[in-house]
């Protein structure tokens, strides 16, 4: 049904494109440059990471460049399996060369080289492979572009975050330094306990500028990545709930050998200097070249001519090239062999250097879980139930102001530390997520298509 609404309209188009020189590229730039307006008009309220994604893939150079290598590599592919272009080539005799027949005034020969049968068959295989890894290469920068993307956006949300945290405690800071006056009017407290109060009313009114300086530079990152101005607007990241792992890291080691883009191009490398082996045979074999002669004769200028006398000369043309030095063929396989060691050594270092990178991420991610945990189950409890307590015994005249003081701190301190926790483990989860190449909160289906079992929330 859809394929039946959807064919008049793509007809109707075609008929403009034909009618008025219409170019449909122009139409899909314009529309997609209206749904990057639509999204930016968003930034400046809620910030949604699917929007920068959205809005980096079709803004960011990068992207646009590898997309623009991806199809040059395929244009040579075009190119390079194509058959070599004809030669035609006249030559004129200013004087003409006397033969039996006649004057020979000019001639004209056609060739075509061929190369050996199969050679043209290995070299597509070669741009096959290269065409392959440029598309990795998009994969790659794309996926690059997700995770700087997500890490500054996390950074932005950690940095947003603790600045409502350093606002709150300042406000009730400053109601204990008017608490720590009345106070020592009242010989309940020492002059000590005022100035505490300043300092740590200062240092948090130091903490908010040092926090809006980082957001702007943070944000600036943003744009940048986005292809926008500096200092163009973007509003509050909304943050989302905590995304489990259901992968085991022996689970994730494997996933990474299967999708990582490094370790695919290193894949692809391989197959590519296989070919190159091959194609070195062929070196050895001769190629051809077919061709078509034809020589312009005039009137001879002589008492009897002979019978045929002025007929144009037609001949055809065989040749063929003698691969007579046996050392550089024998040096260009040794070369092809040589760029296959290289490359099977190279992915085996880029699988290790990938597991590696998946090691420390993953004790990051885990390590960042387990303090995540500990502030929210036990520490920022335990630490606000104190102050509750401190704040108690000291209207009681049971404890310092001092110590009330200092439990305020840590309270304060353990909220922004469950804060960078949350950030940190979000942004180990993106990068390790770019290194198996799937996400890791639910498990997708395998090549079979069997179901494996997902996380439940």
């Amino acid at each position: 049904m859809k394929m039946r609404i959807l064919q008049p309209i793509i007809f109707s188009m075609g008929l403009l494109f034909w009618a008025d020189s219409f170019s449909f590229g122009e139409v899909k730039k314009e529309w997609a440059q209206e749904g990057l307006t639509r999204i930016e008009q968003r930034f400046s309220n809620d910030l949604l990471l699917p929007d920068l994604l959205e809005y980096a893939y079709g803004s960011n150079p990068s992207i646009a460049a590898s997309k623009a290598s991806w199809k040059m590599v395929i244009e040579t592919y075009q190119i390079e399996k194509s058959y070599p272009d004809p030669q035609l080539m006249v030559t004129v005799f200013p004087s003409p060369i006397e033969t039996r027949l006649g004057p020979q005034d000019w001639n004209l020969s056609l060739s075509q080289p061929i190369p050996f049968p199969g050679r043209l068959t290995r070299k597509a295989k070669i741009l096959e492979a290269e065409a392959a890894i440029s598309k990795l290469k998009v994969d790659k920068t794309v996926k690059n572009i997700v995770t700087a993307i997500s890490s500054s956006y996390y950074e932005l949300i950690y940095i947003q975050t603790a600045v409502e945290i350093a606002e709150a405690n300042l406000n009730l800071n400053q109601e204990l330094v008017k608490i720590s006056e009345n106070a020592y009017a009242e010989d309940k407290a020492l002059f000590y306990d005022i100035s505490k109060a300043r300092a740590q009313t200062a240092q948090i009114r130091y903490d908010i500028l040092l926090l809006k300086e980082l957001e702007q530079a943070e944000k600036a990152k943003l744009n940048t990545i986005l292809n926008r101005p500096p200092d163009a607007v973007l509003g509050r990241a909304r943050q989302g709930a905590l995304r489990p792992v259901v992968y085991t890291l022996n689970e994730i080691y494997r996933l990474s050998t299967e999708n990582q883009e490094d370790v695919q191009i290193a894949a692809e490398t391989i197959l590519k200097t296989e070919e190159s082996i091959k194609l070195s045979g062929y070196d050895s074999l001769p190629s051809f070249k077919l061709g078509l002669f034809y020589a312009g004769i005039g009137d001879p200028d002589v008492p009897n001519p002979p019978r045929d006398a002025g007929d144009d000369a037609l001949g055809v043309q065989l040749g063929l090239t003698i691969p007579i030095w046996s050392g550089k063929n024998k040096s260009r396989k040794a070369r092809a062999e040589a760029g296959n060691r290289k490359a099977k050594a190279d992915k085996r270092w880029i699988e290790n250097t990938v597991k590696e990178k998946i090691s420390r991420l993953w004790f990051r991610l885990q390590n960042s879980n387990r303090l995540i945990l500990l502030y929210e189950k036990n520490l920022i409890p335990q630490a606000l139930k104190s102050v509750q307590t401190a704040e108690t015994w000291f209207r009681q005249g049971e404890g310092s102001f001092s110590d009330f003081l200092e439990i305020q701190a840590t309270a304060y301190n353990f909220q922004l530390s469950l804060a960078r926790a949350e950030a940190d483990y979000r942004q180990s989860l993106v990068r390790l997520e770019q290194l198996a190449g799937v996400v890791l909160d639910r498990k997708v289906k395998n090549k079979e298509g069997k179901g494996e079992r997902t996380h439940e929330n």
